[in-house]
């Protein structure tokens, strides 16, 4: 590996960058490819290379390439200290996500409750000034409380995170979308929101909506978002 190569590596993980690098294994030839803004041929192989999380080979366009991949840490911000959160939390630590719980309100947010996740009782604009959400970024909104979770969602809408999803009813959601359209948002912007969220499993206990949401973001991270449509998973 050649030293800028090497300097390059270190800073994209500094920066919490994905980044593939791309070896040709005829001539040598060593490129680092941006995975999230090539849309070259090869930017679109290590885009897929590093939405899967898996090194490999390609051949693209009679060239052989090895693609190692170097992605940042997964990463799910669930703001909102309800009861759903506390499986969520569990579940999406199992799959390798850092998780973290942001909730102004200190009575549902605590330590008893969340134990080993870090806790923000900062309101989410700030919490998420102070820690932005990324690439390999999630969030889940959870509180049902506009003042809650409408300035987390407007923070994720203006970020490049891969997910965004929202509890509620399409009641809810419906008017969710009328306040982020008043917010200056277009309807395109906003159908990045999965509201109702979850996959539509037909999940009805806190740890089976938490499955139902995993698998949603698990399958926005995998393939992009072809999927069933979301379903509603709470009352308005």
């Amino acid at each position: 590996m050649k030293r800028e190569t090497l300097v390059a590596l270190d800073e994209a993980r500094r920066n919490g960058r994905a980044v593939v690098r791309a070896l040709n294994t005829s001539s040598g030839e060593e490129r680092l490819v941006d995975p999230a803004t090539d849309t070259s041929p090869l930017g679109q192989e290590a885009a897929k290379a590093a939405r899967a999380d898996q090194s490999g080979t390609a051949e693209i366009e009679g060239r052989h390439w090895f693609l190692r991949v170097y992605n940042p840490p997964l990463d799910l911000a669930i703001v909102g200290a309800v009861h759903i959160a506390q499986p969520l939390c569990e579940i999406a630590k199992l799959a390798g996500y850092g998780v973290r719980v942001i909730d102004p309100r200190t009575a549902f947010a605590t330590p008893e409750r969340f134990p080993d996740v870090p806790i923000s009782h900062d309101w989410p604009d700030a919490a998420l000034a102070t820690a932005p959400l990324g690439l390999r970024s999630a969030l889940v909104a959870l509180t049902h409380d506009p003042k809650v979770d409408d300035p987390a969602l407007t923070a994720a809408l203006n970020s490049q995170c891969f997910y965004i999803g929202a509890l509620g009813s399409k009641r809810t959601h419906a008017a969710r979308r009328e306040r982020l359209t008043q917010h200056g948002f277009s309807a395109v912007e906003i159908d990045r929101i999965h509201g109702p969220v979850g996959l539509a499993i037909g999940a009805r206990s806190p740890a089976e909506i938490a499955i139902a949401i995993l698998a949603e973001i698990t399958l926005q991270l995998r393939t992009g978002g072809a999927s069933e449509p979301s379903a509603a998973r709470a009352t308005a």
